[in-house]
């Protein structure tokens, strides 16, 4: 648990498993649930079967791409309308425009570093208060 007692549920996106283990782990060991999903796709179900506070996204991936998750969370807005999506990637400045003509605030540029994170748990806590 947080050291102010809330925790947030995370889904990490990502079609490489030693980025979503090491994501999970790092927001376990922060005191919040972790759920992971290995391309768009399986996002997307995901998303319509539970609900979470963050998704960590990467752009590049099979069958479904961050890009088109979301594009179709804008086209279901009942589906997660209080998500917060950061897109996690190493190529995000090639996607800068269409991410901002998506709306998405928030990049992080691979690879993490746990202060990002813990800075992203921190904040998305403050924007749940107010």
């Amino acid at each position: 648990m947080s050291s102010d007692g809330r925790h947030l549920r995370f889904l990490v996106v990502d079609d490489n498993e030693d980025i979503r283990d090491v994501f999970c782990r790092l927001i376990e060991r922060a005191g919040h649930d972790a759920s992971t999903a290995v391309d768009g796709e399986d996002a997307v179900e995901t998303l319509q079967a539970e609900s979470f506070d963050v998704m960590l996204l990467d752009l590049t991936m099979p069958r479904m791409t961050g890009v088109d998750v979301v594009r179709w969370l804008q086209s279901h807005p009942d589906v997660a309308p209080d998500l917060r999506i950061v897109v996690i990637s190493a190529w995000a400045g090639e996607h800068r425009a269409v991410l901002q003509e998506l709306g998405i605030e928030r990049v992080m540029q691979k690879p993490l570093r746990i202060q990002q994170l813990t800075d992203l748990i921190a904040e998305t806590l403050r924007d749940m208060e107010s």
